[in-house]
């Protein structure tokens, strides 16, 4: 017989009382708390000669401590707009001020029905940087709401980013017992670090929502943004080479499921925090701001990431095809530029390094050209927004479908999890084909292997490496009536070596 487990006692303590930590370097004293509230020895909570507090269970021995060395993120990590540390002792000077002008709105779309057929919105903006928020008034039945509002905060680190977003306010006109929620209208996000030093930005941007229907634009916001900052070279080098994270999260690093959890705590207390403020914030509004549900799978995040991976090795495709081009020989005189340039810099080692520095150089001076002239606003080509099939909306807003659309969707993500794990399978087995060059799981290939290993060793030892180094960059740029069309020796034999693929189930 399984009996229900008893209270042995409980201790109180206090928060104000929990001594704090600022780096992993102070000890925090153990203490003993006494066990009160416990049942007594004949279960009735005590007995006669209890002490007048209750029944005495023992104590417990904790050590306590409020960790102020961490930064308990509320927003997600890549829109982040604060790394500070919880604990003031640990902040560092401010290094400029963000100013934030909030002039107005044109073109917002009706949110609500008033007087019959009338449609109107009350709309209001609200912005985020750091730990502190604002909101500016609620301008109602209007289509043009005009603000003017300016708004002031200390940046203590630029690789940060302010949120800005607009809402429809349906609480002020909500009546006893409905719970309405604020509508969004859209959002725009603006990364400190991509503003100039004392130049102020006016600009208009697209205020964007993705609903089940489709992207819509609901209008346009007017934004005022400048960063001051009197910081010289010598500053700015010593902030972008400092860790972002304070001190603690890499020698004492907290894994990725607290983080989470941390995380969700935080927005929940600052929702609630600003749900007592005036006039009040609603959880809707926090969560839109803080981007709460940014990692939920979504079939179109998931599109979006795949082709930025894309772009972001499009400059790798680029140089590859240039090579091929030249391998090629389609312009006769850019390969023969190749074949000098290659020729000097193997004769002189030394000048690989000045030339590829000179070389960046050159492409960030050409491209300064195409710098942005202004912070860029949400884009919806870039989210996969505009192309989205409505099937795929559907699935991000409806978390809980019909059993008939669940079992499609899940079709669907076995497809896509069935292309990933085969990608996946074939970067493992190119990994283990290398391994299998020593390990003598096909002791053909890597008796071939070692040998030849050991000729090539023999051959380098013999022959100059700059020789070698000449020999081996002008077989590379041969020409194509040199070159056989099937694939080179090395590949096939790469090709051939074994994986562990043949002997998963």
């Amino acid at each position: 017989m399984i009996k229900e487990p008893s209270l042995l006692g409980h201790a109180t303590i206090p928060v104000s009382s929990v001594e704090q930590r600022l780096d992993e370097r102070q000890i925090v004293a153990s203490r003993w708390f006494n066990l009160e509230g416990g049942m007594g020895r004949h279960g009735d909570g005590g007995g006669g000669d209890q002490p007048a507090g209750g029944f005495y269970s023992g104590r417990l021995h904790l050590r306590l401590s409020l960790e102020g060395g961490y930064h308990v993120l509320d927003e997600a990590a890549h829109v982040c707009s604060d790394y500070r540390p919880t604990a003031k002792q640990l902040w560092k000077p401010p290094v400029g001020v963000l100013e934030l002008g909030i002039v107005g709105a044109c073109g917002l779309l009706p949110m609500k029905t008033k007087g019959g057929s009338k449609g109107s919105t009350d709309a209001y903006c609200v912005a985020k940087y750091g730990k502190k928020w604002v909101r500016t008034r609620t301008v109602t039945d209007s289509f043009n709401p005009r603000w003017n509002e300016q708004y002031t905060w200390q940046v203590y680190d630029p690789c940060t980013v302010l949120t800005v977003a607009v809402f429809d306010n349906w609480r002020m006109f909500a009546g006893d017992g409905d719970d309405r929620q604020d509508y969004r209208i859209g959002k725009v996000r603006v990364r400190v670090s991509t503003l100039e030093s004392n130049r102020a930005y006016t600009a208009s941007y697209p205020l964007l929502v993705l609903l089940r229907s489709g992207l819509k634009k609901m209008g346009e916001v007017q934004l005022a943004v400048r960063f001051s900052s009197p910081a010289h070279l010598p500053d700015t080098w010593a902030t972008y080479t400092s860790p972002l994270l304070p001190r603690m999260h890499y020698l004492r690093p907290i894994g990725v499921a607290q983080q989470e959890a941390l995380r969700g705590a935080a927005v929940r207390t600052v929702a609630a925090w600003l749900a007592r403020s005036e006039p009040p914030l609603g959880p809707e509004v926090v969560r839109y701001m803080l981007d709460a549900d940014a990692h939920t799978w979504s079939v179109r995040r998931a599109k979006a990431n795949w082709f930025r991976i894309m772009g972001v090795l499009a400059w790798a495709v680029g140089l590859e095809r240039w090579l091929d081009g030249v391998r090629r020989w389609r312009s006769p005189s850019t390969t023969i530029l190749v074949h000098v340039l290659y020729l000097v810099l193997v004769w002189y080692p030394e000048l690989v390094v000045p030339t590829a520095s000179l070389y960046v150089f050159l492409i960030g001076v050409w491209y300064y050209r195409f710098r942005p002239r202004a912070p860029a606003g949400m884009d919806a080509r870039l989210s996969q927004a505009d192309t989205v099939e409505g099937d795929e909306l559907e699935e991000e807003f409806d978390a809980v479908p019909a059993p008939d659309v669940l079992r499609l969707r899940y079709e669907r993500l076995r497809t896509l999890a069935g292309r990933v794990q085969r990608v996946m399978g074939d970067i493992a087995a190119q990994g283990e084909r290398l391994q299998a060059l020593v390990s003598w799981r096909d002791p053909r290939a890597s008796r071939i292997f070692v040998g030849v290993c050991l000729a090539v060793a023999v051959a380098l030892y013999a022959m100059p490496p700059k020789m070698v180094a000449v020999a081996t960059g002008f077989y590379y740029l041969r020409h194509p009536m040199f070159r056989d069309p099937m694939p080179a020796a090395a590949v096939n034999f790469f090709r051939r070596l074994p994986s562990l693929s043949d002997r998963m189930l």
